[in-house]
């Protein structure tokens, strides 16, 4: 598994798991998945897998659970990664919520404690005051954020005085507004970006047309599986198809390498199987050719999708007839 090293304590691998879908039934994954979860992580870890990424909001706290059962005695060497929803993140609160996270999870100390997405009425300043005190404790290693500005991000650097390690959007082929300013400033300072849905939640992976829609409400909510958007992706699709082939992976590997191409970029796919736990462990050793990669970059640029207010009521009608 290869890492980003970026002098924390423990390497930060560059594939790591998500784990929005423990404990939460809106993936459709069905009842037996906690236990199919704890499976999970134990690949995980065996393939060299060390960023493990949650959220106090995953589950209402059952992902968090979940997570620190199955890490167990591997919690001390590998990167724990929560995230507080700042509904009121005033220091105070910080230190409540940090301290229910970490027994939650299991551990004397958060990893990487980020701030789940920008409070538009709250400061950073008082939020990265909370932050800078859990660090000085010990209960926080590193401070990382999500769903930042770039402006942002540096501003919550500048008010915690120390490095905002990561900055965790939604990053992938179909989502690639990270690669104007987030990425090229990640790789200049040392930081990371910490890609989420790095498949577009399935989008990519070539399993799905507009007669074969996904189920799962997370999913059916997503306006790119519109049955007009799959029809107008199925040109990035074969060319992620045509790229896996030369390879002899699937398209969703590609997906994944194609984002691990970038040197401070890391993901963190989900998986509802060890056998998706695996391929996407695989795909951090994929080298893409440079002709690949613009191939790879046109055709995705090449798609449009339906998305805002002009997909709202395609979205109502696609769910009514379902």
């Amino acid at each position: 598994m290869r890492v980003v090293r970026l002098g924390t304590p423990k390497p930060i691998s560059k594939i790591g798991l998500g784990t929005w879908q423990f404990g939460s039934k809106e993936w459709g994954y069905g009842s037996d998945y906690e236990r199919r979860a704890v499976d999970i992580v134990r690949r995980a870890i065996d393939l060299g897998v060390t960023l493990f990424d949650t959220a106090e909001v995953y589950g209402f706290g059952r992902s968090e659970r979940i997570l620190g059962a199955a890490l167990g005695d591997d919690r001390a060497r590998v990167v724990v990664a929560t995230k507080i929803l700042p509904v009121l993140p005033v220091a105070p609160v910080v230190h409540q919520r940090a301290v229910a996270s970490a027994a939650r999870l299991g551990v004397t100390s958060i990893d990487l404690y980020q701030v789940h997405q920008p409070n538009p009425v709250v400061a950073d300043t008082t939020t990265m005051r909370g932050m800078r005190a859990l660090q000085d404790v010990g209960l926080v290693g590193e401070v990382g954020v999500s769903n930042y500005s770039l402006r942002r991000w540096q501003s919550a650097e500048a008010a915690l005085g120390r490095r905002v390690l990561s900055n965790q959007v939604r990053y992938s082929m179909i989502d690639r507004g990270p690669e104007e300013d987030l990425i090229p400033y990640a790789e200049r300072a040392g930081r990371i970006v910490i890609a989420y849905s790095p498949l577009a939640q399935g989008f990519l992976s070539g399993r799905y047309d507009a007669k074969h829609p996904p189920s799962g409400a997370v999913r059916r909510a997503n306006p790119y599986f519109l049955p007009e958007n799959l029809d107008r992706g199925a040109a990035l699709i074969a060319t992620l198809r045509e790229v896996a082939a030369a390879h002899d992976v699937t398209p969703s590997q590609i997906a994944l390498a194609y984002l691990l191409r970038h040197p401070n970029v890391v993901a963190i796919p989900g998986a509802s199987g060890v056998e998706q736990v695996e391929r996407n462990a695989a795909a951090a050793e994929i080298d893409l050719t440079d002709g690949e990669y613009a191939a790879l970059a046109t055709a995705a640029s090449q798609f449009r999708p339906v998305t805002g207010l002009a997909a709202v009521p395609k979205l109502v009608r696609a769910r009514t007839r379902r």
